[in-house]
This record gives structure tokens, C-alpha cells and sequence, in this order.
């Protein structure tokens, strides 16, 4: 049989995704339910399906069908395809880790990794096996940071590594025990970062560490309670991240003031100075809507959902110079469709990821690769193609590895309506490209009937229903045009009756329900009503 199964994903959401079943006949029916592993899946919901011979045809609002990959994977860094073999993880990673030996912690809301029970917090090897470490997080994960041998997180969760934590901990990285570090937070920590002994944590938090800090704090690694430090830049409003350079502290968020300053969503901190310490350098953006930084070098790299940065227009992305306070935007400028939420920098390659299908002048689906040295038209062909937002990007090697709250990597474009071989789990060549959503689906006399929310499907304008041909999607000359959604249909004989909330279909007044014969193309409404 088959259902659509919808996966969580804690605070990032959730989406539907086509999986098979395979049936047993006789006796052990009921005992022979499998998931198919190798069947594709769709990257959002699925409202429909409808089975002719050893075709499934599905329709909802999904844009990609991909192989069923999991939250975590490894692409290659040159071509961006899948590297074989990894371990899937069963939920949204929101952040990971180098382990410094080319593997990786990660950290999400997700309860397997690899098959093995690991709840938030899991360990993936350079040779892509999951390690015993598990210290199980009851609740998500939000923040990783890997010093020699302990593994800093911050999340949502109250017990971590077998002890009472709350939001914040320091795990051994080798046995996943928590350590007697304890700072607590009474509420979210979002990021981290570490520099020497002092682990820096922002968050909603208005107290961590024993003192009252509101978003922002430093915390003293070397003692275990009471240790926030007299570090307190007070931001007035959120911060979502924070990178450190030599002695500065970059963070972005929704503040207007910090450190002792007026500062808009972005700032560089004094990290020697325990308050007034915002510095000079003041790019200004108009909106609060920064949401990733990286550094390299004199060059700050910040995405999100903005249009100006450092005195120039900037579409999501944007490279700062460190070394200029104001209107220090750099010619770098690739430019994005959507919001960016990731950045990672290698060497002279920008990765970035977010929500977006265009960056760097070409078309990239959620992620991709762009060359710093090349101010525009840059996207690199590093390719993976994701289907939902990435996260997470961590570069070790030959190998790119993606954390986010995608179900598959390296798909095929296919706009809501989508048609899978029952055999090889893949998908065909049928592709009507619906431009809205299609709720309903049938199969008669070897048409694929569909309706929904859409005004074209199969090439030319239909209005919210539609007949298909099978083998090619093309639109026949059938065309009843629905004025208003159509959610259901169900056909007998040469008659198609329609259900949804239109109030007209085949050239009549027919209110939320009516009937079309099949056999007349146009002003085809019978008199049933």
C-alpha cells in the first residue's frame, strides 16, 4: 500500500514525503510491510496519488522528487554528488562539527542516525559509520563547537550526556558523558562559539551562567557554575550568530543597539572589553534579517533576507570589509533569490545555504558553491541540489557534508505532479509541470485526470482541472475550467464529478460541486446540480 508520511522536524517544520510500502501476499500479509529504502521521495507534501499498471502518479506541492537521503549528507566537492555509503539520519540537523579527523558531530532534532537510536546528538566518522558516542539530548540541538576533546552544545534540551543540563553543556567527546560544566540557561541557546577558555553563547536566554545577560554572554570554560564572565555587550534583541576574529566578536540578529552603541542587526564586539565595547565598523543594514557570518581573512561574509548592506545593494548575501567602519560593502556580489541562513569558507570557495533557487547567477537549489575572487555571475559547478533548506555546511577533504531540514539530495526538477516506476522506485520522464498545487488525481480510460489550485499544468493555461496524457503530461484538449479549487474527483461511466470551492466548472454555476462529462471538451457541465 502507500501513505504519505509526514516527518517533523521540531522548529524548522515539517513536510510530507511519498513512501512505499511493499505488500506480501497470503498468510504473513500483515507481517510483510517494508519501507522501501530505495524509492524516491518528494520534497513536500503529497495530497494525491493514483496507480495505472506499474506507474504511481502523485500530485501536491513538492518542486523535486530525490533519493530518500535524510537531514545529513556527504557530496563530493568537486561534482556536489552523493558520496555512497553514509549513515541517514531520520530528522533536521541544525548544526554541525568537525571532529578535527575528518568526521563530524552533528546536532538536530532527529532520533537515528544510521539506523542506530541516537536522540539530537550524534557522531559520524571520516569512514561514514556512527560511533558509539550518544548522549542523548532530550530535546533539539542548535549549537556545536568541538575543543580538543570536548564537544561544547547549546539547544532546548534539560539533560544531556546522563545529567541534568539546561540548554547549555560541555561533553566529553570520546565517552559522550557530560562534564561539570553546568552554566544552565532558562531558555534557548542558539549558537556558540569558543576562543581560549571563554565559550561565547547567544540565545533568548535573559540569564545563563549565574548572571542576568540578556541574548549575548561569555562563560569561563575553566569554572563550572557561576561562570558567566564580566563580558556584557546587552544587546537589545536577538542574536543569531556569532564568529570570532582574533579579538573581535562578530554577531548578527534583530538588535538595534549593542555594546554601549546603536548598531543594526550587525556588530563587531571588543572581546577585551567587558561593555561599551561595540567597535567602530558599522555596515548598517535597513533590516533585521542577517542571519550567517564567516570570516576570512579581512573579508566578513553575512547572509539573509535583506537588499542593502554596507551602503550598497546587496541581495541576500554580501562580503564586508573588516578593515572600513561605513558603507563597506566589497564588489563581491552573487546575489540571491531567497534568504541565505549557512556560510562556510574554503579557501577561495563561499559555500552558502538557505532557501534560495538562484545565487550566483545560476540556478542552485537550496545550496551552492561560489568563487570569492569572482565578484559576479560566481556559482562554481558544485551542484547537489538539495530540496530543502540547508543549515549546515562543513568542508573536510575531498568532501562537502550538508545538514539541514531536507529529506533528499540530488534530485529532478518535477513541479507538483510527478509519476514513479513501482519497479525501480524512480521516477519517469512524466513531468507536466503543474505552476500550483494539485490536490485530486484519477486515472480512466487512460487519461490522468487532476485538479487543484493551478493555471497551467501540461503545457497550456487550465483552470484548477485538467486531463493528462499518461506517458508524455501533455494537457489534452479536455478543459472544463474550474473557477475556484478543485479537491476532489470521482468519475463513472463518461460523467466526472468535482468537488471543491469553485463557483463555476464547464461553462455553468455550479457551487462547490458539479458534474462534466469526459466526452465534450469545453462547456461540458451536465445538468446534474
Amino acid at each position: 500500500m502507500f501513505r504519505a508520511i509526514p516527518r517533523f522536524g521540531g522548529p524548522c517544520g515539517s513536510i510530507l514525503v511519498l513512501v512505499l510500502f511493499l505488500g506480501v501476499t497470503g498468510p504473513i500479509a500483515a507481517l510483510g510491510q517494508v519501507v522501501r529504502e530505495d524509492f524516491y521521495v518528494t520534497n513536500g507534501p503529497v495530497f494525491c496519488t493514483a496507480v495505472s499498471g506499474n506507474t504511481l502518479y502523485a500530485g501536491g506541492d513538492f518542486t523535486q522528487v530525490g533519493p530518500a537521503t535524510g537531514g545529513f549528507v556527504p557530496t563530493d566537492a568537486t561534482t556536489g554528488a552523493l558520496v555512497a555509503g553514509y549513515p541517514k539520519v531520520n530528522g533536521n540537523i541544525n548544526t554541525i562539527a568537525s571532529d578535527g579527523a575528518g568526521g563530524w558531530f552533528i546536532g538536530g532534532y532527529f532520533t537515528t542516525a544510521g539506523g542506530l537510536p541516537r536522540s539530537n546528538l550524534a557522531h559520524i566518522r571520516a569512514d561514514l559509520t556512527v560511533s558509539s558516542w550518544a548522549p542523548d539530548a532530550d530535546n533539539s540541538v542548535s549549537a556545536l563547537v568541538v575543543v580538543g576533546s570536548t564537544v561544547f552544545v547549546g539547544g532546548d534540551f534539560t539533560t544531556v550526556g546522563g545529567q541534568s543540563r539546561t540548554r547549555i553543556a560541555a561533553l566529553d567527546a570520546t565517552t559522550g558523558m557530560a562534564t561539570a560544566w553546568d552554566p544552565g540557561a532558562n531558555q534557548s541557546v542558539w549558537r556558540l562559539a569558543v576562543s581560549g577558555s571563554t565559550v561565547y553563547a547567544s540565545g533568548f536566554f535573559t540569564t545563563i551562567g549565574g548572571q542576568p545577560r540578556q541574548y549575548l554572554a561569555a562563560l569561563d570554560a575553566t569554572v563550572n557554575t557561576n561562570s558567566a564572565t564580566a563580558w556584557n555587550p546587552n544587546p537589545n534583541s536577538l542574536v543569531d550568530e556569532i564568529v570570532i576574529s582574533g579579538t573581535t566578536v562578530y554577531v548578527c540578529g534583530s538588535f538595534s543597539n549593542i555594546g554601549g552603541q546603536p548598531r543594526n542587526y550587525i556588530a563587531a564586539l571588543n572581546a577585551t572589553l567587558n561593555t561599551n565595547n561595540a567597535t567602530a565598523w558599522n555596515p548598517n543594514p535597513p533590516f533585521p534579517f542577517i542571519y550567517a557570518l564567516a570570516v576570512s581573512g579581512n573579508t566578513v561574509y553575512v547572509g539573509g533576507s535583506f537588499d542593502n548592506i554596507g551602503g550598497q545593494p546587496r541581495n541576500n548575501i554580501a562580503a564586508l570589509d573588516a578593515t572600513i567602519n561605513t558603507n563597506n560593502a566589497t564588489a563581491w556580489n552573487p546575489g540571491s533569490n531567497s534568504t541565505v541562513v549557512a556560510l562556510s569558507v574554503s579557501g577561495s570557495t563561499v559555500y552558502a545555504g538557505g532557501a534560495f533557487t538562484s545565487i550566483g547567477g545560476q540556478g542552485r537549489s537550496k545550496v551552492a558553491a561560489l568563487d570569492a575572487l569572482v565578484n559576479t555571475n560566481n556559482a562554481t559547478a558544485w551542484n547537489p541540489n538539495a530540496g530543502n533548506s540547508v543549515h549546515a555546511i562543513g568542508v573536510s577533504g575531498s568532501r562537502v557534508f550538508l545538514g539541514g531540514n531536507f529529506t533528499t539530495v540530488g534530485g529532478v526538477t518535477r513541479n507538483r505532479a510527478a509519476a514513479f516506476d513501482l519497479t525501480t522506485g524512480l521516477p519517469t520522464a512524466w513531468n507536466p509541470n503543474a505552476n500550483e498545487r494539485v490536490y485530486a488525481m484519477l486515472i480512466d480510460g487512460g487519461t490522468v485526470y487532476v485538479g487543484g489550485q493551478f493555471s497551467t499544468i501540461g503545457g497550456p493555461t487550465r483552470l484548477n482541472i485538467a486531463a493528462l496524457d499518461p506517458a508524455s503530461g501533455a494537457a489534452t484538449a479536455w478543459n472544463p475550467s474550474a473557477f475556484g479549487i478543485v479537491r476532489a474527483l470521482a468519475v463513472s461511466g463518461t460523467t466526472m464529478y468535482v468537488g471543491g470551492e469553485f463557483s463555476s466548472i464547464g461553462g455553468q454555476n455550479r457551487n462547490r460541486i458539479g458534474a462534466v462529462t469526459t466526452t465534450v471538451n469545453t462547456n461540458n457541465a451536465t445538468a446534474w446540480n
